[in-house]
Formats: C-alpha cells, structure tokens, sequence
C-alpha cells in the first residue's frame, strides 16, 4: 500500500518522507531509490519518532495498522496509541491536513476488536483539529495484497481451498491503486476535509465467489470445502496462542477475521468517486493482471 501512495504522490510532485521500522528493508530501499522519498527509521509506539519526521510537513498520510496482534503490536496500541503519536507530531509541526487510513465496517457498535479499535482512531482524527479526510477501503487487492495473494499462493500449492467465510456476507474489493488516488487526491481537495468516505469497488461478491474469480484469473480449478465456523475459531485461538508464544510471530488467522468474514464489507463508493474522479476496474481484470506481473 505504501509503495503505491508513494509512487502517486511523487508522480503528483510532492516531496515525500515516510517512517519505517527498518530503513534497511527491501521495501524501504525499493520507495527510497525507485521514488526519491526519504526514509526515517522510527516506529509509531516512539512519541519521538513521528516528529522527527513530521517537522516541516504540510501534510500527512497515516497508513499505520495491523490485522493481527503479537508482541506491543496489539490493535489498541497500533491504531489507538499510534494514531495519537502520529497526530501530536503533526499538531506540533503545524502540519495542516491529515488523511487517515480506517477500514470499511469501522462503526461505534462494532463487534471484532479490530473494528473497535478502528472506530477510536476515527474519534481521535476526528478531535484533533486538523483537517482531516478519512478513508475506509474494503478488501484491497494488488502487487503484494495479504488477501488475493494468500488464496493464489494456497491454489498454486493444494488441491484444495477451504471457505471460512459464509455464504452470505458480501465483500466489495477495491484496487490499490483506487485507494492510492484517494488519498493522494485528497491533499488538494479542500470538499474532503472533515469527511468519512468509502472505499470500495464497483462489484460484490460473496467470498466463494470471490475465491472463483481468482480461479478463473488463474486459469485453476479446485475443490473448495467449507471449513465449520466452531472448527475455524478452534483453529485461529490455537494459531493466536502459538504464533506469539514460540515463534515471535503475527498468526496467519485471528478470530477478529474470523468475525470479519462472517459480517461482509460493503460500502457506498459513489461519493468519493465522484470528488475524486476515481476511475474502477473490474476485480476479475485487476487479479488477473496482478498474478501475471
């Protein structure tokens, strides 16, 4: 996501520093050389790593977040703590607008953890007193995405592909670059400011729908089975007790996704395609075009 929002906001001529954890990483090497951007070693839980880099800026992006929790990485921390240490250092540097990254099912009344903690990062933006634009985007697809990417490397490797989802909840993909153009585009957009906008594409699709389109982008044909929603949570609390514990690792399936999946992520995109001149792909066509880069 980072990678993308880079090359588009250079493209657009503005001057670009980011925080990374490690400035050595093939990633951040791959933005600082590739993007001219400049890349600041920090972490967002360091009060002081945001302002070092925050000084002199007129504006910001906040894409920090986590989907699953090991260590001080929890969701409270990342989008709650973080989300307050990114605004003081922008408050401080008198930068003047914020754009900030949420998720589509962000609600007061939500039910995973995920989406709890999301919704009071949302309040903090919203307190702040900077000019403010947040987005919240669906599943996001693209070059290197942790959903599309997951199910194409369990298609290449197995007979198989398990659903854990059900036959219901409806998702609405959207592509990187969709989301990319919103927040590079909102920088210059004063109708943003204060506002809260879907993110979303053109098209729903249930989760086995979603698993045939990428399917057909691939040219594969599997067996899906149904994975039983009582066996999937023993399995993701098992994952969520191992992972942190023995390998110092994020588990590769929580019980918020879990709840995620059961709820669905739709939206309405019209507003923000509308302000922004976003232009939709088909999820069928963005796949099949980013499995085959």
């Amino acid at each position: 996501m980072g990678g993308e929002i880079a090359r588009q906001l250079l493209s657009a001529g503005h001057n670009l520093h980011f925080i990374v954890r490690d400035v050595s990483s093939a990633r951040a090497r791959a933005v600082e050389q590739g993007f001219c951007g400049q890349a600041h070693a920090g972490d967002v839980l360091d009060a002081a790593s945001p302002e070092r880099v925050c000084a002199g800026m007129d504006a910001g992006i906040h894409l920090v977040g986590t989907i699953s929790e090991v260590g001080e990485s929890t969701f409270d921390n990342i989008h709650m703590r973080g989300t307050q240490n990114i605004l003081a250092a922008a408050q401080k540097a008198g930068t003047k607008s914020f754009s900030h990254m949420s998720a589509l099912g962000t609600q007061p009344d939500a039910v995973s953890r995920y989406h709890q903690s999301k919704w009071a990062a949302e309040q903090i933006v919203r307190g702040s007193g900077l000019d403010y634009t947040i987005f919240r985007p669906s599943l996001i697809f693209g070059p290197q995405d942790q959903f599309v990417n997951v199910f194409a490397k369990i298609i290449r490797l197995s007979p198989f592909l398990p659903v854990m989802g059900n036959d219901t909840a409806k998702f609405q993909p959207v592509s990187i670059a969709v989301v990319a153009a919103a927040f590079v585009r909102s920088l210059s957009e004063p109708k943003s400011i204060g506002r809260t906008y879907d993110l979303c594409g053109p098209e729903t699709f249930t989760l086995p729908e979603i698993l045939d389109e990428i399917l057909r982008a691939m040219g594969r044909k599997r067996l899906k089975f149904r994975v039983p929603l009582a066996l999937a949570r023993w399995q993701a609390a098992f994952l969520e007790f191992v992972f942190p514990r023995l390998l110092r690792k994020a588990p590769p399936l929580n019980r918020n996704q879990l709840i995620k999946l059961q709820e669905g992520n739709v939206g309405n995109a019209q507003p923000v395609n509308e302000l922004f001149g976003l232009k939709q792909t088909s999820f069928r066509e963005g796949v099949a075009r980013n499995l085959q880069a």
